[in-house]
Order: structure tokens, then sequence, then C-alpha cells
């Protein structure tokens, strides 16, 4: 044993003089003598959490102006394609569904680029999260510029402004999170990086305000709808220059050899000096976690399909972010403006307003649900409530909405009708807002391993936006075609996404990633998993841990001196089946029993 640590050390000195990714070393033991109280929060964790949500509020102001500026006189004017004269001389502004969808649904698509290249870009050593922060919001600004600058004919500038902004806000969407949950304290991490969520609704509801605000403003003015796209600048600027105030996350600062600036990051969050215990504790979870990676061995971008139990959580993930957009929030908040317009509202912004606000107050009881509750449950009724506020929105707009008709062939509608329509529209507000809102991407930050986390999510926040492009698009079409009727199509995914979650979602609260990951390898029931025991901590057996061959089909199961082994994924299955060890001798006990 000692001669296989010594010819390991020996080994990861030649690979250290060689190989810029060697894992970095640590100070000594007697370096950290400070065990004093670690705060609860400080003050610079406060305003970390504040500065870097702003990314969220660029993305939710941008999701909400868009829809009031679909219901200004100005907008209209300025690029309506459809201009109808009445018999009077008067002209009807309206744009067509194509235009409509167009216009909103761009911003998906460079969501969905910006997303998917934003985990490479942030991986670069000198770029890193802090300043790849920077960049996007640049981009987000350039976005603005052009969309400040359309007018007229040039519709498709604005166009083209909204797909660069989309760049950035998809961007964000995942350097946000990232730089929150590497450099926020342990004890506070889950409800930091759900502030983002948080920052999201209040940006839809920010936007909501100055619509109201503006869209009063004379109709031969364009600044009804220049005002609020102008104010968007000021998100992206407090946080592209706010950040250069903040630290490199500290676990960009030593996967790159820096673990002095490691160390004064900790501290700072953590409130206490560098020679805590605390310090301590992070860079040895950083140092394992990189050796286990790279013990691992070098892998595909292929494995994320073919690797233990990969294509199943992967085939989930996407499904869960597929299903949040499928759930219809966004077609109350990229047309309800237009939607609250069509029955006999006399002013659609201020119920927009009231389901922005309902949007953000209730987003405050799903931080505390995802943890009471767990995610299985929240998840389960929520969908379950949507399914029935959708059904009672369709079925009252699509039957009994308009009582008849007036003079002139233009529809009635029944008031009464459409205030109960609002009311159901809150409810399904309140239900997304307090479940799948933020637990969608907390479940989808979990079920996957270390080495293929990043690629994983980059697939399953496409997925998002992908789905996100066909709402956006298609929405003015189906609407123009089936009317209210289209929320059945709504409630019936929700119904769906009820059994997606019972027949395949494990349940992930309370448990560290290493559990999650043994129980997805050990193919748990999910509908057993809350009750689940899992094994002692010295007997997990994780993907992590495993030497794979043959685009990850293959596992060799080795100790960190590369000793033990050679084992076929499919035994693993022979194995449960059975009830026998699967193991190899070594430090760390790898041994997987069931």
């Amino acid at each position: 044993m000692e001669q296989d640590t010594k010819s390991r050390r020996s080994s990861d000195d030649t690979l250290g003089a060689n190989n810029t990714n060697a894992v970095p070393e640590l100070p000594k033991e007697e370096v950290f003598d400070d065990d004093s109280k670690v705060p609860f929060l400080t003050a610079r964790t406060f305003f970390m959490t504040v500065l870097v949500s702003m990314g969220g509020i660029c993305f939710g102001y941008d999701t909400g102006q868009i829809s009031g500026f679909l219901e200004m006189e100005n907008f209209k004017r300025n690029f309506a394609d459809d201009r109808t004269a009445g018999p009077n001389g008067d002209v009807t502004l309206n744009l067509t569904p194509v235009r409509t969808g167009l216009l909103v649904a761009t911003l998906s698509l460079g969501t969905l680029v910006g997303a998917l290249i934003a985990g490479p870009v942030a991986n670069n050593r000198k770029l890193g999260r802090k300043y790849s922060i920077c960049m996007w919001c640049a981009v987000f600004c350039i976005g603005n510029i052009f969309q400040l600058s359309a007018q007229y004919s040039y519709w498709y500038v604005l166009m083209i402004g909204r797909i660069i902004a989309g760049f950035a806000i998809g961007g964000l969407s995942v350097m946000v999170p990232a730089y929150q949950g590497e450099s926020a304290p342990t004890h506070l991490r889950g409800a930091i990086v759900c502030c983002y969520q948080l920052f999201i609704t209040i940006g839809i509801l920010i936007a909501y305000l100055i619509n109201f605000g503006t869209e009063t403003i004379n109709a031969d003015s364009t600044a009804s709808w220049r005002i609020p796209m102008g104010i968007s600048f000021l998100w992206a600027l407090i946080l592209g220059f706010g950040i250069l105030f903040f630290p490199e996350t500290p676990r960009h600062d030593f996967r790159h050899g820096a673990v002095d600036k490691a160390s004064e990051s900790i501290a700072r969050f953590y409130g206490v000096s560098p020679r805590h215990k605390v310090v301590k504790k992070q860079l040895e979870e950083m140092q394992e976690k990189l050796r286990i990676e790279q013990e691992g061995g070098d892998h595909s971008i292929w494995e994320v399909f073919t690797g233990p139990r990969m294509f199943y959580r992967l085939m989930l993930g996407m499904s869960i972010q597929a299903l949040q957009q499928m759930t219809g929030a966004n077609f109350f908040f990229y047309y309800g403006t237009t939607i609250f317009e069509s029955v006999g509202i006399n002013n659609s912004f201020v119920t927009q307003i009231i389901l922005g606000a309902v949007n953000v107050v209730t987003t405050f009881p799903g931080l505390y649900m995802v943890e009471k509750f767990g995610r299985r449950k929240c998840l389960t009724l929520g969908a379950g409530w949507m399914f029935m506020c959708f059904m009672v929105f369709a079925s009252l707009g699509n039957s009994a909405l308009q009582s008849g008709t007036d003079a002139n062939g233009d529809p009635i509608y029944d008031s009464t009708i459409g205030y109960v329509m609002i009311v159901f529209a809150c409810l399904f507000i309140a239900a997304f807002a307090s479940t799948w809102g933020p637990m969608a991407w907390a479940v989808t930050s979990e079920i996957y391993p270390s080495r293929y986390r990043s690629t994983a999510i980059a697939f399953c926040a496409a997925s998002n936006w992908a789905f996100n492009f066909f709402i956006g698009f298609a929405t003015p079409f189906i609407v123009a075609d089936i009317g209210f009727a289209y929320g059945y199509l709504f409630a019936a995914c929700n119904f769906v996404a009820v059994l997606v979650v019972y027949f395949f979602l494990p349940e992930t609260s309370g448990k560290s990633l290493e559990v999650i990951d043994t129980m997805f390898l050990l193919e748990v029931k999910p509908w057993k998993s809350s009750g689940w025991v899992p094994p002692p901590s010295e007997e997990l057996v994780t993907a992590d841990q495993l030497r794979l061959t043959n685009g990850g089909r293959d596992i060799r199961k080795t100790n960190e001196a590369g000793v033990g082994d050679d084992t076929k994924y499919e035994n693993v299955e022979e194995s449960r089946a059975n009830s026998v060890n699967m193991g190899a001798s070594g430090a760390r006990g790898n041994s997987l029993t069931v």
C-alpha cells in the first residue's frame, strides 16, 4: 500500500511538471489555525447575490416588455404589416401572426446558442466566470442598440437586435447560477442560486409597471416603447460593471492553480480569515473533486449519451425543461396583454401587473417548499394544479366568454366570465412560480455526475429554449386558428408532466449529489425513492469514481492508485439482481453493496 502511494505521488509529480491541469497542492495543515464562529450571512455575500441576480432581471424584463409592446399604438404604427382601411377611411393596424411570432420568438433562438457556448467560453483560464459575465452584458447592450435603432419598415433590425440580446440572455442564464453556485457559502448555496429565478419574476413585473406608465404617451411618439427598451440597459450596466468589484469564483481559480486567490475568495464570502478551517475544508473538497475527475481519464462529449445511466438522465432532464415551457406559463408572459385585451378588459396592462405581482409573491413559498416537501411532491401537485387551471381557462374562453355580436358583427364578451378567467390565470401563475418555475432548474442541476454536469445542463437549457421558441413563434398562429382551445394543449402537457415526474424522476431532496448518482446507478424505482435508504458513504459508487472505456459503456472500477477490476456496465444490473458486491480494494473502499 505504501509502495502504491509513493508510486502515485511520483506519478502526480511528473504530471504536475508536464500538465498545467495537475491537481494543486494545499497549504500546510498548521496554516489553518482559526476555528472561530462562521457568520450566517455576510454583506459581501448578500451584495453578490443581489448584483449577480441582475442577470435574471435582464431576462425577465425582456420577457415582460415585449408583451406590452404588441398592444402599443406607436409600436404598431412602426412595425405593423397588416394595415386594413375601414369604411370611414380609418386604418386598423395589426401585426400578422408571422411577424408577431418572429419578433417574440427570435430572442429564444439567440438564447439557445448563447446557453450552449457559455460553458466552454467560461472555462477559458483568463476569461473565467467573472469576465464572461462582463462580456455577455456587453453583448446584451449591443443587441439593445439594434432594437432602439429600429423604426418604420425596418422591423428586421428589431428582430436582429432581439437575436443578439438573446445570445447574452442565454449566456447569462448559464453563468449567473454558475457564479453564484461556485462562490456562495455551502449553507446558503441553494437559496442563493434560486434567487436567479426570483429576479426573473421581478424583472417581468418591473417591465409590466413601466409599460403601464408609458403606454399612454402620445401615439405619435416612439417614447411609449423606446423608454422601456432603453431602461433595459440599466440592468446590464449594473451587472457588467458591478461584477468587476467581486473576485473570480474560488473553484475556477483553484482549477487553474491559483490556490491563494481561491482561499482569499472563500474567506471573503464566508466572512472569515484565510486561515480559517472552513477555508481548508472547502479547498480539500475542491482538490478531491478535481483529483477524481482527472483520475477518471479523458472523456468524449458523447459519453453524456453512453455513460452509466446517462441517456436516461439526459432524456429526463431535457423532458423536465421542455415540460417547464409547455406548462403554458410563457403563454401568459409573452401574450398576456393581447389575451386579456381580447376578453374585453378595458386596460389589459393592469391585468398584466396583477399577474406579475402574483408571480413574484408566490415564488417565495417555492423556495421553502422545495426542501420542506421534496421535488417529486411539489412538481406533481404543481402540474396537477396547472392542469386544472388550464382546463377551466380554456373551457370558459372557448364556450362561454363570447355572449353574442354587436351590430357591426364584433364579438360581445361577458365581463364576468372574463374576470373568472383572470382568477384562474392567477391561480395558474401561483402554481408555476412556486413549483415548476424554480424547481425544474434545481432538479436538472442535481441528477448528473460531476464529469458530465456542464454538458448535460447545456443540453437541458437548449431543450428549454427550443420549446420557448416554439411557444413564442407558434402561439399567434394557433390562437388565430383555434382561439382559447389552445389551452387544452397546455392542459395535456401538464397531465403528461404529472406522469413523467411520478414514473421517472426519483426524489433528490435532502440527498448529496453522490447519493443521487448512486440512486440512478442502482435504478431505484422513482415512486419508492423517497423512502430509499442509501448504503454507507464509504460504499457508495458514483459515475465520477468509475474509469470508463468504449465511449462510457464499459467500466473499470479502480482505486486512487489505478488498481482494481475491469467490469462491464451491464454487470451492475446483474449485481443488483443477485445482491452481490462489485468492488475493488483501495483507500476509498470502492465497493457497491446491493
